[in-house]
């Protein structure tokens, strides 16, 4: 794919994010959901096109531990150390900030934040938004995780406002993140491995 073509991509996605629409993109794991994380009408979007339940909280990515700081009311003292000796996309569950949409927390107040580290398209769509950037599977609520493009429900391809094209030929699987809560010793409670 071309140099010109991956910009275009970034620049079409970042712009439906600005205009607080849903897109469907590859992330650093698998295909999701995503839109402003700062925007709670484009959160409730996201949500209505799973069938997800209220109650369950999306992830959101950054582009590095500045904008994790950002949006985690506890930043973990050892972040870096974490974020240097992850061997795949990590997801930690720290308290929110109040710059985060007020529907994507739990019900505890809760938020998960990944870094992107691996992943360039998602990082330069993350930088170039500034803001956080909702991924939730790219699934209706109760549906199995598509781990390829292919492999999504065709009525949420349908539903979404920007479709990204980026990647949509890889038939490599993926996997979701690892998902860990960050207790307040700085040590780590697996949640999804």
């Amino acid at each position: 794919m071309s140099t010109k073509f991956f910009r275009e991509e970034v620049d079409a996605a970042v712009d439906a994010l600005l205009m607080q629409q849903v897109i469907l993109y590859p992330t650093d794991t698998v295909w999701g959901l995503g839109c402003d994380a700062e925007a709670p009408p484009a959160v409730e979007k996201v949500y209505q096109l799973k069938n997800r339940p209220s109650n369950k909280a999306c992830i959101v990515l950054v582009a590095d531990e500045a904008m994790f700081a950002r949006y985690a009311a506890v930043v973990p003292p050892n972040l870096t150390e974490l974020l240097a000796t992850q061997t795949r996309p990590t997801t930690y569950v720290v308290p929110g900030s109040r710059l985060l949409a007020p529907n994507l927390l739990a019900p505890d107040g809760t938020i998960g934040l990944r870094v992107v580290l691996t992943d360039e398209f998602c990082s330069k769509v993350v930088r170039r938004l500034g803001h956080g950037l909702v991924s939730t599977s790219a699934n209706l609520s109760g549906e199995a995780t598509p781990g390829i493009y292919a492999e999504i429900n065709p009525q949420l391809v349908r539903k979404v406002e920007y479709v990204a094209h980026w990647r949509q030929d890889d038939a490599t699987p993926a996997t979701p993140s690892r998902v860990v809560r960050v207790l307040p010793d700085g040590l780590l409670e697996v949640l999804r491995d």
